[in-house]
């Protein structure tokens, strides 16, 4: 059918005998419709071969329905994946997305990509970009003169501002806890980049986690990787160079605790029997390692839907001059246990993979 013959909302609500408020109440999802009302209209909607006219709903709602998304690092794990959960999120709730990258995070031109944004009349922003050094401090003196609503993603909770972001602290807290509930007493740490606030929380959790057990935790029980495999295999040899009694590692992602397993073979190390690991992310691949490997899930599909939900409040808001309170979601991580950290005498998991819960 040609763009002259599209089916109109009056067309639908003529043939179903209704208003065409009612058809635009069962195409928004309006609860206050009849069920076999919504079911005729619904049935028409899909047999006419009628599409919404996004350009003639903006302009009666006054809203783009759509929202841009601000990313980096999207070659990692961490934020390829979040950014699954906010397009489902999105399309869900019925906006457009706008994808814009950072390639840069720590130097790039943060106002010129900003104003792209608002050239677009997007209705709201969200922010994730994970916060690296001092990016965060440049993004709020941009972001003060913002006429719209914005969400931080993985970054710092901090009061007044909307932030949704996985608690890593509580994951460095769960990774330390159970290797000390397996009897492990020189825990050793490889991190991802310091500059890395989630990177830093990680280590700070699993390092509280040490002395509120009474055990060591120094300095020399960390050694810093990049996020890589390759990072891991010389984050290793280096906690062996400056801490060789380690009987455990809290490696700060997956990728690293590859390198690493890999490494501890090459030297001899059994694990767990001689060497407990535990990763963080769980990417789909740990289950496959040898051995399988103990790691910190973060839900990050769950955290970009979490974020869009919080944006569309604030932009509901907003619409409907009602007041905001900002808020600080945390994503809650759990640990998902397998062969890499729990041994038993026959060596298998006494209890079968499972999940400790917050």
């Amino acid at each position: 059918m040609g763009r002259r013959n599209q089916v109109t909302i009056h067309q639908i609500a003529s043939v179903a005998g209704v208003s065409a408020q009612t058809v635009s109440r069962v195409i928004n999802d309006h609860p206050d419709v009849a069920p076999e009302t919504r079911a005729r209209v619904q049935m028409l909607i899909e047999r006419m071969g009628y599409r919404p006219n996004a350009i003639a709903r903006s302009l009666v709602h006054q809203r783009s329905y759509t929202l841009g998304v601000v990313t980096a690092q999207i070659d990692y794990y961490g934020p390829s994946h979040t950014l699954v959960g906010i397009e489902e999120e999105i399309r869900a709730l019925g906006y457009s997305l706008l994808l814009d990258l950072l390639h840069h995070p720590e130097a790039e031109d943060v106002d010129q990509l900003l104003n792209r944004l608002l050239s677009h009349q997007v209705d709201g922003i969200l922010w994730a970009v994970p916060e690296i050094g001092s990016n965060r401090m440049r993004l709020g003196r941009e972001t003060a003169r913002l006429h719209v609503p914005i969400v931080y993603l993985s970054m710092h909770p901090q009061t007044g501002l909307p932030v949704v972001a996985v608690d890593n602290y509580r994951g460095g807290r769960l990774a330390a806890e159970h290797l000390i509930a397996q009897g492990r007493r020189k825990v050793g740490i490889i991190s991802g980049p310091k500059r890395w606030w989630e990177s830093r929380e990680r280590v700070r959790g699993c390092l509280d986690a040490l002395r509120a057990s009474r055990l060591s935790a120094d300095e020399r029980q960390v050694v810093e990787g990049d996020w890589s495999a390759g990072s891991g295999e010389r984050g290793f040899l280096q906690l062996l160079a400056q801490f060789p009694q380690v009987d455990a590692v809290f490696s700060c992602n997956d990728q690293m605790a590859l390198g690493l397993l890999k490494t501890a073979h090459r030297q001899g190390l059994r694990v767990p029997e001689d060497l407990a690991v535990v990763g963080f992310d769980n990417i789909p691949e740990s289950a496959y390692f040898s051995p399988p490997l103990t790691t910190v899930e973060q839900h990050l599909v769950d955290l970009g839907s979490a974020a869009v939900r919080e944006l569309d409040r604030m932009i509901r808001a907003a619409q409907d001059n009602e007041n905001y309170q900002p808020e600080c979601i945390a994503i809650q991580p759990e640990l998902v246990i397998r062969e890499s950290s729990v041994f038993s005498k026959n060596g298998s998991i006494n209890n079968g993979e499972f999940l400790a819960q917050m």
